[in-house]
């Protein structure tokens, strides 16, 4: 950690403001799925963004890097791929007559994993305990990875052919799934008009914090202030997930606290040091849908986790605002 620590709540939001300017360059229009990718790293988790080819995927993970200051690698998730070709592996030295490790792609601060359902599951494997443990073991050997080590993989929804669809487990470990969306036609002109402007396709982004910067960023969102009746409207969000009748399983207890961290977190980017119900609500989706498994008998129906939240959304009572309390930094 860097002298940085100790950051106010209001710094991490002017920060987080010019960090979504940056990366919005990049991807045009996309302000809202941006800043909830935004939200699920500075409450210390990783993303799944499920979407359709080309709409930006690639490019919101690099711009990500840029502006948060990270090392950036990206991994190719291929039925080939093989768990030692993600943690790294241990390869003979000829000179030292010894085996030395050498370290793969996940030894990184932002790894892009892409196509990660085209991969087989012992690889996906690797992977996870990575994103859980911030750790890989090879060969018996465990090596504890950097920090910040976040995670954004990208999953092809419509492409079922060779993939290996993500286990209700795996996709858990994900903060958040996040989809962009096609533009309108306003903001795809836009990226057009931009490209011409620009003269060559990279587009520099400028470096808005650094690896202790984001660590500090963190740290101050835990001193969010969240009421307890905002918590219990997260657990009776995660609670009634499970009681629908649509629903085969619902979101479990990582489900309830998850809407918490994102919540928190999503709060201080609107500028707030207390997290509201509409914070809640706001990121509900992205992070719930996910967690969701619809009964096998409705999937030809248009019921999915999406409308599985939203329709709860509008059942679950929304606690009255009390924000009154929000001064006390209780």
């Amino acid at each position: 950690m860097s002298g940085m620590s100790g950051m106010s709540l209001p710094e991490v939001s002017a920060l987080s403001g010019r960090i979504l300017d940056e990366v919005e360059r990049a991807v045009v229009g996309k302000r809202q799925p941006l800043a909830l990718v935004l939200s699920a790293i500075l409450a210390g988790g990783h993303v799944l963004l499920e979407d359709f080819p080309g709409l930006g995927k690639t490019l919101a993970a690099r711009s990500f890097a840029a502006t948060l200051g990270l090392d950036f690698t990206r991994a190719q998730f291929t039925p080939d791929l093989l768990p030692g070709d993600l943690t790294g592996s241990f390869v003979y030295d000829q000179r030292e007559r010894e085996f030395a490790f050498r370290r793969g792609p996940l030894f990184t601060g932002l790894l892009l994993a892409d196509e990660i359902n085209r991969t087989p599951p012992k690889t996906q494997s690797a992977l996870l305990e990575a994103m859980q443990e911030r750790q890989v073991t090879v060969e018996g050997q465990t090596f504890v990875l950097d920090r910040p080590f976040h995670v954004i993989a990208t999953a092809n929804p419509v492409e079922y052919e060779g993939t290996y669809p993500l286990p209700e487990a795996q996709l858990d470990r994900f903060l958040l799934r996040v989809s962009f969306g096609y533009p309108t036609a306003r903001e795809e002109l836009q990226v057009l008009t931009n490209r011409m402007t620009r003269r060559h396709e990279e587009i520099d982004l400028d470096r808005v914090t650094d690896g202790p910067g984001l660590l500090a960023m963190q740290e101050a969102v835990e001193a969010t202030t969240v009421d307890d009746s905002v918590a219990a409207y997260c657990v009776n969000l995660a609670t009634a997930s499970r009681d629908h009748p649509h629903v085969l399983m619902g979101a479990s207890p990582r489900g309830s606290l998850a809407l918490l961290l994102v919540g928190r977190a999503y709060a201080v980017l609107r500028g707030r040091d207390y997290v509201t119900p509409e914070d809640v609500k706001a990121v509900a989706v992205s992070v719930l849908a996910h967690r969701i498994t619809v009964k096998p008998e409705l999937w030809m129906s248009n019921v999915t986790g999406r409308s599985v939240v939203e329709a709860i959304l509008g059942s679950v009572p929304t606690p009255a605002a009390r924000e009154s309390h929000h001064g006390d930094g209780s």
